[in-house]
């Protein structure tokens, strides 16, 4: 493929207690399809830090950029989604915080009856999930042998990632998409269907688990690509 993708630029960003690779079966399909696409690789250290390794990887972007997140991914694109290479925005069971907000605040008032995700106490400004409660959490539509090799290969999510609030969000100048997991235990759905309507997303909902980048990877390509056509 030449430097010009065919039909557009796609940068993917994963969330929080996991890496980039999550991402591959999107990536083949977008790929399949024409489309350049490059996975970032945030440490989740801070905020801060995710938006500016999403900065530099949107800059060595041929073209416009579609950009995608997943769950905490969701804050950092819509911070780093400000950039005037970003020409549209995808969050895949993603928080999508206003200005002044962060995920914790997001996550601060649960609602009554909605599971709580088993996140365990900090650890040197660190946090994981609890690792037997990781796959009925976070991944309960993969393979069990999937999802416990997720839960023993976490990412540590640092506080300073959970708390950093937005500045600028992306959403209130660029065009939206979003995707509800129906079966989401992390983050619920109705506080994704809210969070889609308050930032005026084009919407789609398909059944799976916070892991539907993983579990549903075709019908997360479909919904970016008419993201990348829009």
């Amino acid at each position: 493929m030449s430097d010009n993708a065919p039909h557009g630029n796609v940068v993917l960003v994963h969330g929080g207690f996991v890496d980039g690779s999550g991402w591959q079966g999107v990536y083949d399909a977008l790929k399949d399809r024409g489309h350049r696409v490059v996975v970032v690789q945030n440490p989740t250290f801070s905020l801060e830090g995710d938006v500016a390794v999403t900065h530099r990887v949107i800059e060595g972007m041929p073209g416009p950029v579609t950009l995608v997140g997943h769950s905490y991914g969701g804050a950092v694109i819509t911070e780093a989604g400000s950039h005037p290479s970003v020409a549209s925005l995808v969050y895949i069971a993603a928080f999508a915080p206003d200005k002044g907000e962060s995920v914790a605040t997001l996550i601060a008032d649960p609602p009554p009856g909605a599971p709580v995700p088993p996140i365990l106490a900090p650890d040197n400004g660190f946090l994981f999930l609890d690792r037997e409660r990781f796959p009925e959490s976070f991944a309960g539509d993969l393979p069990r042998a999937q999802a416990e090799f997720m839960a023993d290969s976490q990412v540590p999510w640092g506080l300073d990632a959970l708390n950093g609030a937005i500045s600028l969000a992306a959403w209130r100048t660029k065009p939206s998409w979003y995707l509800v997991a129906q079966d989401d235990r992390m983050i619920p759905p109705p506080a994704q269907r809210a969070m889609a309507e308050r930032i005026g997303a084009t919407t789609v909902e398909v059944p799976g688990s916070h892991s539907v980048y993983l579990s549903r990877a075709a019908a997360t390509a479909d919904l970016i690509e008419r993201a990348v056509r829009g």
